[in-house]
């Protein structure tokens, strides 16, 4: 039984070879035995073809040629990505947010309390950051401080991404930034036009309000962008600005965000042009969406709003993992039959019949994704969020492995994480070419998205990026609670 499943899979993952090559060589060696003079009359058969049948059978196939290569979708590239590390003085240790907590609540123990058990199992480090004003006792979230915030995060991923792709502000075509929780008059992509004095007739896109899933739905735009733009550059940011929606309440559901959100930001730059495929780190294969808020619980797990006290912040519900959990398994219906191979679209389709027309209660049979990717980037939003993933995908340690790391060090930096994980499997020496990667993303509405890439070159250990100083203490062993 042990060997059983992999024969399994080579066979029917590799039938079309294996009917193929002996007709193929039975084909060969029946030419080979044909006598000199009969294979002399067959070439002389195909010089007495009329001119005219061979103009058009040659037009034909110059026809089916330019048909296929017209409406074959253009490739998209993933030319190189950055991510923003913030400095050292925005570093919240335990001991510091839990001090500020302290202070800030002094007149609700409880609430500290109940932040105090949710650090300790949130799976995050000591290094984590805040923007400045956070750090001020009590906090600062101005407009001014969201703006410096906002600026110092985008423009410094920027500037990173444009050293290490060469680009120029004005080779820029499309630019898409997302945001959820601020959103300014002017835009931030309007703020990015102002600084990087962009072309006139930019195509400029802000996003906000799309949740932790909102990168790879930018991702999606570009895309569709760069299929009706031929010879252009695409610019992404992804981003979430805390400084103003630190919640200063006592609701417990909205206590959550404080202990898991934190500073974080990419920038990634992406291409139609054919000259960028061999320089590019990655091909786009896949996006795809999945929106469940026509379910009322769905469009309410997420939900910024006032407490009692009037107070503004971001509700969690209870309910949100088993959202979470629907909103997977729909967008998994979809995307399996893309990327897994016959073998496991095969056994899914016998189980499945099998329920239907057998027992009901047969065990549903869960694919291996195993097989369809090499790594998996699974949105940091939680230690919860990963662990249900691991489960549900069955999935090893190691699969999961960058997803808990960047949670560690960085915390949920909402959109941007899936970048951070990324960037942690390149650190590690892990990526080659040909590899594919699944990132998964969950948002507020609900939606959980997903994007497939593939390798397009070997990466080397890259000697900058987010996890320049630390890539050698990691992995590490996080305990399922951390005593404060």
């Amino acid at each position: 039984m042990k060997y059983l499943k992999p024969c399994y899979q080579y066979l029917v993952n590799h039938i079309l070879v294996l009917i193929l090559v002996p007709i193929t060589l039975a084909a060969l060696v029946e030419g080979l035995r044909m006598d000199p003079a009969e294979a002399l009359t067959a070439w002389r058969s195909l010089l007495l073809l009329d001119p005219l049948q061979i103009l058009c059978f040659v037009f034909l196939l110059t026809l089916i040629a330019t048909l296929y290569y017209a409406s074959k979708p253009r490739s998209i590239y993933l030319v190189d990505y950055a991510c923003y590390k913030a400095p050292v003085t925005c570093r919240v240790p335990f001991s510091t947010f839990m001090e500020h907590s302290r202070l800030i609540l002094k007149d609700n123990p409880k609430s500290v309390d109940f932040q105090m058990r949710i650090l300790e199992r949130s799976g995050l480090g000591e290094e984590t950051c805040l923007p400045q004003a956070i750090h001020y006792i009590p906090p600062t979230p101005t407009m001014d401080a969201a703006r410096g915030e906002a600026e110092l995060i985008i423009f410094s991923c920027i500037d990173s991404v444009m050293q290490k792709t060469g680009i120029k502000p004005k080779d820029i075509d499309i630019l898409i930034v997302n945001c959820s929780l601020f959103s300014p008059t002017p835009s931030l992509s309007a703020m990015v036009v102002n600084k990087y004095k962009l072309r006139s007739n930019i195509k400029s896109f802000n996003l906000s309000g799309m949740g932790c899933s909102a990168g790879l739905i930018s991702i999606d735009l570009a895309r569709d962008l760069l299929q009706v733009h031929p010879n252009s550059n695409a610019l992404v940011i992804s981003t979430e600005i805390i400084t103003p929606n630190y919640y200063k309440g006592s609701e417990r559901a909205m206590l959550l965000p404080n202990c898991l959100f934190r500073m974080g930001g990419a920038a990634i730059l992406l291409s139609n042009k054919p000259r960028d495929s061999r320089r590019a780190k990655y091909k786009l294969v896949h996006v795809v969406r999945t929106h469940k808020g026509a379910d009322d619980k769905a469009y309410k797990c997420v939900y910024e709003q006032e407490d009692p006290e009037g107070k503004v912040g971001i509700n969690l519900s209870k309910d949100l993992m088993v959202i979470a959990g629907e909103a997977l398994k729909s967008n998994i219906t979809t995307i399996g039959p893309l990327v897994l191979p016959a073998s496991e679209q095969l056994m899914f389709l016998f189980t499945l019949i099998g329920r239907k027309i057998f027992n009901p209660k047969w065990k549903p049979y869960i694919p291996d994704f195993k097989q369809a990717f090499e790594h998996f980037c699974i949105h940091a939003g939680g230690r919860a969020v990963i662990d249900e993933l691991q489960k549900n995908l069955q999935l090893s340690a190691e699969h999961v492995e960058a997803s808990r790391m960047t949670l560690h060090r960085f915390g949920n930096t909402s959109s941007s994480s899936l970048w951070y994980e990324l960037g942690y499997i390149e650190a590690k020496g892990r990526m080659k070419k040909g590899d594919r990667v699944w990132q998964i993303a969950f948002g507020s509405g609900f939606k959980c998205n997903s994007a497939v890439w593939k390798c397009n070159r070997t990466i080397k250990t890259p000697s900058d990026g987010p996890w320049q100083d630390c890539i050698h203490r990691y992995p590490v062993d996080i305990p399922e609670v951390v005593k404060l």
